[in-house]
């Protein structure tokens, strides 16, 4: 197997310090929608300054680096235990570089590696498919907005919300309400409707991999999408929470099947640093979008 180390690094160093230039737009787009000189305005500017120096010197666009979330995509004949390993070390050489900050420490005694190796950290999703190239996925997901995740299980009788899509605006406007400017808004929000409690998280953290352009294939849910980023956007929460009108830059929803018996709706809140790349490698050659 080749050595994909030197390009893993580079997905690593893009991800952490190259925004995505349609996040970078609807930051702009978001700026031109608040008054001057409203703290909401100020703190945009402040956002995309940050965006800026970050891609010029290469450095991470946030001081919480995140959780390192691979999904990596393998044709046949690809040995997956060595493309976990390649991996690991990308992410220890990408610490040592201050791609990532040293984030993983040991849940029951505090200690820090240093190298962002520890216990399922970083996180790596194995999935066998047809193509005949390897595809890799990377999203960082900082601590803040993971905070500000939440799951329901429905009926929820304190919202008023029952085992159908008007169940599912209310508990994602509510789980928005509750967040207000500890998610580092402007945001985006993932949704998953149905399967098992970890099922559901996986998938609602899945859809942050889809451009902020992307609609749902299902028109029920495409439609929900638009009128929850047109709804959550009235509560007036705003960037950074100061107020304003953007408060999610949209929202992406999918479901799962279910038991009868559950019926689950996970939220799961990305900060206005949507921190996402992919490497493809086929021939020889890696790209990275």
């Amino acid at each position: 197997m080749d050595n994909l180390v030197p390009h893993f690094v580079e997905l690593i160093r893009r991800t952490s310090t190259d925004l995505p230039l349609d996040v970078e737009n609807a930051l702009r787009q978001a700026r031109e929608q608040e008054a001057p000189g409203s703290a909401a305005q100020d703190a945009l500017d402040t956002i995309l300054e940050n965006v800026r120096l970050s891609r010029q010197g290469s450095s991470p666009i946030c001081q919480d680096t995140g959780t390192p979330i691979f999904y990596i995509y393998y044709p046949d004949g690809w040995p997956a235990r060595e493309l976990r390993e390649q991996l690991r070390r990308a992410v220890a050489e990408a610490t040592a570089k201050s791609y990532l900050r040293p984030n993983s420490v040991d849940s029951l005694t505090g200690k820090n590696p240093g190298n962002n190796l520890g216990t399922d950290f970083p996180t790596f999703h194995f999935l066998d498919w047809e193509e005949d190239y390897l595809k890799v996925e990377l999203m960082l997901k900082g601590g803040g907005c993971e905070n500000v995740g939440a799951q329901y299980s429905l009926p929820d009788t304190r919202l008023q919300a029952d085992r159908d899509l008007e169940g599912v605006r209310r508990v994602v406007l509510d789980a928005v309400q509750q967040a207000q400017g500890l998610g580092c808004a402007p945001g985006l929000l993932g949704v998953a409707v149905g399967g098992d409690r970890g099922t559901s998280y996986f998938k609602s953290k899945e859809q942050f991999f889809r451009p902020l352009a992307d609609e749902s294939p299902n028109p029920r849910l495409a439609a929900l999408e638009k009128r929850l980023a047109q709804e959550a956007n009235a509560l007036g929460i705003g960037p950074m929470g100061f107020g304003g009108q953007t408060t999610v830059f949209g929202v992406k929803i999918d479901s799962l099947d279910r038991l009868p018996a559950c019926f689950f709706v996970t939220v799961s809140y990305m900060c206005w640093a949507d921190r996402r790349r992919t490497l493809e490698y086929r021939d020889g050659q890696a790209s990275i979008g």
